[in-house]
Formats: structure tokens, C-alpha cells, sequence
């Protein structure tokens, strides 16, 4: 279809307005009430220019303009409204959704443009648990959007396997670890030792030591501190993996922090050699504060490296690996700093174009009624836990239902985990929220559940008729207002996805498909689909197919798949 505010904004531009192209094109909304028409142009701006009433403006701004598509242009106060051809519009919208099918909506604005994103980044020896939620689906959605919009993605899980958490590890494996009970129930019994370890250090300097030695060891590559760090990976991998797999989130790659420590030396090196490392009390630091940033320490008084050396490093390797337009990291808000000063220390060592590179895009936190998480502290709920138990109520749920459906277990588990993933991505990633199995699985709101339920039901309408097959249709009868806006919703479901693109933002996305599933439903409700009329029958099992189209799409770039029956 006709990208219908590009064309309004050119015309506007020939009207000499005093603005460009660009500034008309941003000013261009859609109204706020349908019968608003589709397109407005607010001429408040204008009134500076042209020193005239913006009333006055719109009316002559409205008066001159004719444009092919657009039915009908009229001034409402100081807006220029601009209501389009209905029957051009339906046409061209159902037809393209039906034609493109799953790939509607895609583009290939990000040809030979590459992007890395950086998400999930579990720590070895410790719990997936359920604040780990938010940057695995809302990475794993971000590397969609922009794979829908013909970009190169590498998906990168940096895996926490390195830094002083394994010397707190591999110290109390040595003083109380059961290799037996290790094998047997690995997450539990590794994070039973971490908690014992953490709580025995606060009051023992003695264990703190310990811990920083023990790490030193595992960095001078000694053997036994090896091999142990090996275990707890392998045992952890293994352990993430079938998470990962019911989440069905797949990676390009698991490099972590010591796959990127090779590159540590290099980094050290060369910022020795600008002199940008600052003797502190034994350790060595990176002066930020010509930035009002604090320092930031790279080497530890033991000699031991700092999180934020491995991340120099890695900036470093992906820019030269990769080839990178950005270098996205998923990481909670609380990471703000670090990723201030990851920036700077790169522009100080003369690698602007690396510090550009890197983009921290951050969320807020999840949390359970009534309960804290701390790994520390060991207050926590196994995301494995978690998405067992939805799954397990998707399934009673459902049951009730409808007890014919097909393959129950197997629509549980989509709907259920679906459902978990749709209640982190509806809203702005930057809130907090509380994860509420209630509002989650609840048919009837705004969740996933409802809007898999409105895309079995456009299935459902679709074999009752016996018609899954369109080909190219002349729309004629579908005039009503329920059918227009829901076209209007589908027409617009690539510019949620740019958008979302643009913003960083996976509720964009979530919410078009919302959209498109209320005003489908609305459409069901008030409008008889399977109707005596052969024609009008065909043209709303068509609006109905390019639904389902459009649902399942927006769906997938969620990472949510669908079921034919629910």
C-alpha cells in the first residue's frame, strides 16, 4: 500500500508552508477519534510564518489541496483532516496481507547492516530464575524486529563465567561441595554452597581473601581451578539449555567472559600505553571525571581484572569481528553507570566510533507478590519453576473450557508460556512490574491468552467456511465502521514494527497485535461473517484471513507461537 503520509507531506511541501519535508512529515498524525478522519495536519506552527490565524490555515491549506487516494480533505479548528479512499484502502490492505502472508509487514530497510544484541547473559553456577525474564524476551524480541526488517543479527548470550563469584565457588567446593549431589541436582546444590559461602564471608575477612585467591588461580589458568570452573560451566550450560529450549530462544553464539578475556592483555596494554591507568591504593583506574562520571577501577589491588575490563575488551573484539552498526546490550537499568563509563573509557582510548556503538538499552525489574529475590541471600524462584507451573494452569484452564481440543498438552505449553512472555512485553520495558499469574492467564484482558484466543477463533471461522484460500478480491461491500478500523489496525502493523524498531521497544509490537485482535473482535461481534450474500461472505472471510495473518505475525516477532484451537 501507498505510504499515504508521504504523499500528504509532499503535497503539503508544494504549498511553500515555510517547512521541510521532514518537519511537515513529523507533524502528520493520526487523530485521536476515527470519525477524525486518517491523517491530521496541526497548523499551529504555521502561525509564526505566515502570520495568520492557524484557523484560518487549515481552511486554506484544506481548500487547496487535492490528492489522488484521498477522498475527501476539510479543516477541523486549526487541524487539516484527510479522510482516504475506503474502498482503495480495503483493497489494497487485504490483498497485500493475503498475498505477502508471513511476509507481511517485513521490509528490507536493514540490508548489509549489522547488529549484534546481547541478552539473557546468565551467570554460571547459579539459578535461572525469574528476574533473568526480562532481557532474555525482550532481547530475543529486539534481535526479531530487527531480523523482520531484513537486518544482520548475531544473538549473543554472555555468559556470566568468570569474575570473582567463581572464587567464592570453587572455595566453598573445597570446603563442604558433595560431587554426588552436585551431579544430581546441580543449580540447587551450587547455589546451597554460594549462599553459605556469601553469608560465612560478611564477618569473616579470612573467606573474603580466600575467595580473591582462589579467582587469581582460576586467571593464571592453575589446573584444579580450572577444571572445576569447567564443571560448574558444563553442569550450568546443560541446565540453561532446556530453559532456553522451552522458552524457544536460540543463540548465535555463548560467548561470555572468559571467551572475551583473551582479548583482556591487549586492552590493558594499550590503555597503559595512552596512559590512561591511574594508580589507587594498589589498584589501577580509568579517571572519568572530566565526564562527571567516577572513576572506574580495570585492575584490582591483587592484580585480578574488573567486570568492566572484560567488557573493554569484548566492545573491541565484536567492532573488529563483526563489523557492527550497534553493539546492543538487554541489561536492567540498575546497569546505567557501567554502561556511562564502558562509553567513555572507549572514547578516551581513541575509539569513538566503538563508544558509538554501544547502545544500553535497559528495563525494569520483575517481581512476585510478597517475595524479595537475592541470589546472595538465596530468596529465589527458578524460571524453570515458573514456567512449569503456568503451564500446568494454562492446562486446567483450558480443560474447563473446551475439553475437545486437539493435543491439549502441547496448546498448554504455547498458551501458558506465551501468555509469561506477552505479560513482560505489553508494557514499556523501562517499568517495573509484578508478575501476577491472575492477570496473565486471565482470557478476557489485555494478555496473551485473549489475543490467542481471537486468532483461534478467526481460524475457527475460516474452517467452519471452508475457504483458507484467497486469491486477488475487488472489495466492494465492506463499508461498515467496524471493518474500516480494523483494516486501518492491519495497514499499520509495519509501521509498529519500525517503530518498535526505532524505539527499541517490544510493546509497540505487542500492542498493534492487541489492537488487532480488540477490533477484530469488536468486527465479529457486531457483523455476521458466514452470510446468505456469496460476496460479502468472501470479502469478510477475507478481512478474517489477513487477521490471522497479521495476529500470527505479530506473534512471532514476540517469540510467541500460535494454536489452531483453543
Amino acid at each position: 500500500m501507498k505510504d499515504f503520509k508521504e504523499i500528504i507531506a509532499k503535497k503539503l511541501e508544494e504549498k511553500e508552508l515555510g517547512l521541510g519535508y521532514k518537519e511537515i512529515y513529523d507533524l502528520i498524525e493520526i487523530p485521536p477519534q476515527e470519525n477524525m478522519g486518517d491523517f491530521a495536519f496541526p497548523c499551529f506552527t504555521l502561525a509564526k510564518t505566515m502570520r495568520k490565524n492557524p484557523k484560518l490555515i487549515a481552511e486554506e491549506v484544506a481548500s487547496s489541496l487535492e490528492i489522488d487516494g484521498v477522498e475527501k480533505i476539510v479543516n477541523e479548528n486549526a487541524y487539516v483532516n484527510f479522510y482516504l479512499d475506503r474502498q482503495k484502502v480495503t483493497n489494497d490492505v487485504i490483498n497485500e496481507v493475503i498475498e505477502k502472508e508471513d511476509d507481511y509487514g517485513k521490509s528490507d530497510m536493514g540490508k548489509g547492516i549489522n547488529e549484534l544484541v546481547e541478552f539473557s547473559s546468565v551467570n554460571i553456577a547459579k539459578p535461572f530464575h525469574i528476574g533473568h525474564i526480562r532481557s532474555t524476551v525482550i532481547g530475543d524480541v529486539i534481535r526479531n524486529i530487527y531480523e523482520y526488517l531484513g537486518y544482520n543479527v548475531t544473538a549473543s548470550n554472555y555468559i556470566g563465567d568468570y569474575g570473582t563469584q567463581f572464587g567464592v565457588m570453587i572455595a566453598a567446593y573445597k570446603l563442604w561441595g558433595d560431587k554426588e549431589a552436585i551431579d544430581k541436582d546441580p543449580i540447587n546444590e551450587l547455589l546451597n554452597l554460594y549462599v553459605r559461602y556469601t553469608k560465612e564471608e560478611e564477618d569473616n575477612e579470612e573467606y573474603q581473601e580466600k575467595a580473591r585467591e582462589e579467582f587469581k588461580n582460576l586467571e593464571d589458568g592453575e589446573e584444579e581451578a580450572m577444571k572445576l570452573w569447567q564443571w560448574f560451566k558444563d553442569l550450568s550450560l546443560r541446565e540453561f539449555d532446556r530453559v532456553y529450549g522451552m522458552l524457544d530462544i536460540k543463540y548465535d553464539n555463548y560467548h561470555g567472559e572468559s571467551y572475551h578475556s583473551q582479548w583482556m592483555p591487549a586492552a590493558l596494554e594499550e590503555l597503559k600505553e595512552k596512559n590512561l591507568l591511574v594508580e589507587s591504593d594498589g589498584a589501577y583506574i580509568v579517571d572519568l571525571s572530566e565526564f562527571n562520571l567516577p572513576p572506574s577501577m580495570l585492575i584490582k589491588s591483587n592484580g585480578s581484572s574488573a567486570y568492566i575490563t572484560r567488557d573493554v575488551a569484548t566492545a573491541l573484539y565484536r567492532h573488529r569481528t563483526y563489523g557492527l552498526d550497534k553493539n546492543i546490550y538487554i541489561v536492567g537499568s540498575q546497569q546505567k553507570l557501567h554502561f556511562q563509563q564502558l562509553k567513555k573509557i572507549l572514547y578516551l582510548m581513541g575509539h569513538e566510533d566503538v563508544s558509538e556503538e554501544v547502545l544500553h538499552v535497559q528495563f525494569g525489574m520483575v517481581s512476585l507478590k510478597d517475595q524479595v529475590l537475592s541470589t546472595r541471600k538465596g530468596h529465589v524462584v527458578f524460571l524453570e519453576d515458573v514456567l512449569n507451573k503456568t503451564i500446568e494452569k494454562t492446562y486446567s484452564i483450558m480443560k474447563d473450557r473446551d475439553n475437545q481440543i486437539e493435543n491439549l498438552d502441547e496448546a498448554a505449553k504455547i498458551v501458558g508460556i506465551g501468555a509469561v512472555k506477552f505479560q513482560e512485553l505489553y508494557n514499556s520495558r523501562i517499568k517495573d512490574y509484578v508478575f501476577d499469574w491472575d492477570e496473565l492467564l486471565n482470557f478476557e484482558g489485555e494478555t496473551g491468552p485473549y489475543v490467542h484466543y481471537t486468532y483461534a477463533r478467526a481460524k475457527s471461522v475460516l474452517r467452519k467456511a471452508g475457504k483458507e484460500e484467497f486469491g486477488q478480491i475487488n472489495f466492494e461491500k465492506l463499508n461498515t465502521d467496524e471493518e474500516y478500523s480494523l483494516i486501518k489496525a492491519l495497514e499499520s502493523f509495519q509501521d509498529a514494527i519500525v517503530l518498535a524498531k526505532n524505539r527499541l521497544e517490544p510493546s509497540v509490537v505487542a500492542r498493534k497485535v492487541m489492537e488487532v485482535a480488540q477490533k477484530f473482535n469488536k468486527f465479529y461481534n457486531s457483523t455476521q461473517i458466514l452470510v446468505d450474500d456469496e460476496k460479502l461472505k468472501e470479502e469478510r472471510l477475507a478481512l478474517t484471513k489477513a487477521t490471522s495473518i497479521v495476529i500470527k505475525n505479530g506473534l512471532g516477532i514476540l517469540g510467541i507461537k500460535t494454536v489452531e484451537q483453543m
